[in-house]
């Protein structure tokens, strides 16, 4: 493994407790920055503090609850880097069949939290003229994967947001990426069906799942000093799915 040099920095992870979040603590760690882990399941979170052996803190937060988040923000401190990893599927249906609620729910999750977080942390970044932002996507938000239409939507404008942020940013110091990850096997598998996860391993040229080590790599150099003229940029990590 190629070491990053996040050495003095400080992240937040957000969804750090499990899967591509985790991977991407640990990661981290060994490149020498401090982690704080914001994450909505309190068992998870405690879970991952544990393997960790005290290398990282962790905080238990409703992204999508603006005071919450600015409440984490003040407890966390000085933060050099966010990655807005924390997501949810939202299920499979028809887009005419998905209830409300769910739809909602999901861009709420998926769009609205990375946007509290961003405005919560961007100040203090703009203040010390140096942040990374890295945004966790998907190759869903490119292509618009049938029967996940509220997920596609929230990664779509997700995709977006980073691009303005990008822009709004580019003379401050602060970076704004994101990743557009194909499917990795992880906990969040738990919230489709065996027909869209078998679609999912079809469309990959690559014919396996992506390992969440694989996308914590990626993230890791996105949040580094060596990232420093990509800005508003979405970085694919499809194993040759995505055809832009």
């Amino acid at each position: 493994m190629n070491r990053i040099d996040l050495g003095g920095r400080r992240a937040i992870v957000t969804g750090g407790a499990r899967g591509i979040g985790l991977a991407t603590v640990e990661r981290f760690l060994d490149s020498g920055a401090q982690v704080v882990i914001w994450d909505i399941d309190a068992g998870n979170l405690q879970a991952a503090l544990d393997r960790l052996q005290g290398r990282a803190s962790g905080q238990v937060v409703e992204l999508t609850d603006e005071h919450a988040v600015e409440a984490a923000t003040h407890e966390a401190g000085s933060v050099d880097i966010l990655v807005n990893n924390a997501g949810i599927t939202g299920g499979n249906g028809k887009t005419w069949e998905l209830a409300p609620d769910i739809w909602r729910r999901t861009l709420e999750v998926n769009l609205v939290a990375p946007y509290l977080t961003s405005r919560a942390l961007v100040p203090g970044m703009i203040e010390r003229g140096y942040g990374r932002i890295v945004n966790v996507a998907s190759i869903a938000g490119k292509e618009g994967n049938p029967n996940a239409s509220h997920y596609s939507a929230s990664k779509a404008g997700l995709i977006g947001l980073t691009k303005s942020l990008g822009k709004e940013l580019a003379k401050t110091g602060i970076i704004v990426n994101c990743i557009t990850p194909a499917a990795a096997r992880t906990p969040i598998f738990d919230q489709m069906s065996q027909e869209h996860i078998d679609y999912m391993l079809a469309k990959i040229p690559l014919e396996r799942f992506l390992e969440p080590a694989e996308v914590a790599a990626m993230i890791a150099w996105l949040a580094s000093e060596e990232c420093s003229f990509s800005t508003g940029a979405v970085f694919d990590i499809s194993g040759g799915r995505a055809v832009y």
